[in-house]
């Protein structure tokens, strides 16, 4: 008698994890993203591991919990996964304030942001 559960979003073959109120600007975190779009698990990984970028890291870690849900929570192989979509969006930004000559004011904004990745199950041609 209770509510029937949502839908997936995701096909069968997909699995999803989110990394909210990172602290970087979307467009620094974007160019960490393209960098695994469309690669395998295992090589994004690595890029991520030896990036210079400060922020690979939170990247790598939410990359790690997409691959955790495909193994434990939808049963795909690891070793056949590959980063389907890797999207970046804005989330809130703080506002700070300066002080400058003449008694004017430097606004400093200090955004945040979230990444999605989603990995898919590719099967290996032969």
């Amino acid at each position: 008698m209770g509510k029937s559960s949502n839908p997936r979003r995701l096909a069968d073959n997909e699995a999803m994890a989110k990394g909210r109120m990172l602290r970087v600007s979307p467009q620094k975190l974007n160019l960490v993203a393209q960098t695994i779009r469309g690669q395998k698990v295992e090589r994004a990984i690595a890029d991520l591991s030896f990036s210079p970028k400060r922020i690979a890291l939170d990247v790598k870690k939410v990359l790690e919990s997409a691959v955790a849900n495909a193994e434990n929570n939808h049963d795909l192989d690891v070793d056949d996964l590959v980063v389907a979509e890797a999207f970046v969006g804005k989330n809130l930004v703080m506002k700070r304030w300066k002080p400058r000559a003449r008694g004017r004011v430097g606004k400093i904004m200090k955004p945040f942001s979230e990444i999605t990745i989603v990995v898919r199950q590719v099967e290996e041609q032969a």
